[in-house]
C-alpha cells in the first residue's frame, strides 16, 4: 500500500496550489475508502483538514473551509486538495491518508 503525495511549493499569501496523492496497491477498490488530508505545521502537532468520504461527503477543519476544496478521482486512484487564497500560517507538511495508510508527505511554504 503507498500514498504518494505531490504538489506542494513555495507560493505567496493570497496564491494556490493543487496537491494531489496517488494511491496504490490497496487489495481493494479505492472507492471504498475515506480519504483524508493532514498537516503538520513546524513545531505543531498533526491537524486534521479535510476528509472526503467514499460516498463523496467532504468536510473541513474550521480554519480551511472556504478555501480549501477536496476531491476524489477514483479512476485514477488519486485524491486532490485545491488551495486557495493560501496565508501563512498554512505552512505545512500536507499528508494525505486512506485507512491506516498515510502518505510521506509534501511542504507546503506560504510567505512574502
Amino acid at each position: 500500500v503507498q500514498l504518494v503525495e505531490s504538489g506542494g511549493g513555495l507560493v505567496q499569501p493570497g496564491e494556490s496550489l493543487r496537491l494531489s496523492c496517488a494511491a496504490s496497491g490497496f487489495t481493494f477498490p479505492i472507492n471504498r475508502c475515506d480519504m483524508r488530508w493532514f498537516r503538520q505545521a513546524p513545531g505543531k502537532g498533526l491537524e486534521w483538514v479535510s476528509i472526503i468520504t467514499r460516498g463523496g461527503t467532504t468536510n473541513y477543519a474550521d480554519f480551511v473551509k472556504g478555501r480549501f476544496t477536496i476531491s476524489r478521482d477514483n479512476a485514477k486512484s488519486t485524491l486532490y486538495l485545491q488551495m486557495n487564497n493560501l496565508k501563512t500560517e498554512d505552512t505545512a507538511v500536507y499528508f494525505c491518508a486512506a485507512g491506516l495508510a498515510r502518505g510521506q508527505g509534501t511542504q507546503v511554504t506560504v510567505s512574502s
